[in-house]
């Protein structure tokens, strides 16, 4: 009985995650921050996929309607992943970049927004 609620518990969790859809070399960017920071960053993305929050997070009206920026710290320094989750189609990460200035770059902000339209509103 416990392994049928277990595997239950599992299916219907994954039914309502949404796929990621990275754009440009958002999904590159990824994967070259450093382990931790890669970790945090993927964790907070399920979180997203599932329709929760992520664990640091704020908005980016900036870049878009509903775009959002989760903030990962670890011993290298601050990373950043910015998303529109709002698509009932999927979470499209738009841009992974590490901060290295208090102030986000004009630049990563820009990046982000060419991004956002090329998926469309």
């Amino acid at each position: 009985m416990y392994n049928y609620t277990s595997i239950y518990i599992l299916v219907n969790v994954e039914a309502t995650r949404k796929p990621l859809q990275f754009v440009g070399s958002s999904h590159d960017d990824l994967k070259a921050f450093p382990d931790e920071a890669r970790r945090d960053a993927g964790f907070n993305l399920d979180f997203v996929q599932r329709g929760l929050e992520p664990e640091s997070w704020k908005p980016m009206k900036t870049v878009g309607p509903g775009v959002k920026e989760i903030r990962v710290r670890d011993a290298t320094g601050a990373y950043r992943v910015i998303y529109l989750a709002i698509r009932s189609e999927a979470v499209y990460v738009l841009h992974c970049f590490q901060k290295k200035t208090q102030k986000t770059r004009k630049a990563d902000v820009e990046l982000a927004a060419r991004r956002f339209a090329q998926i469309g509103e």
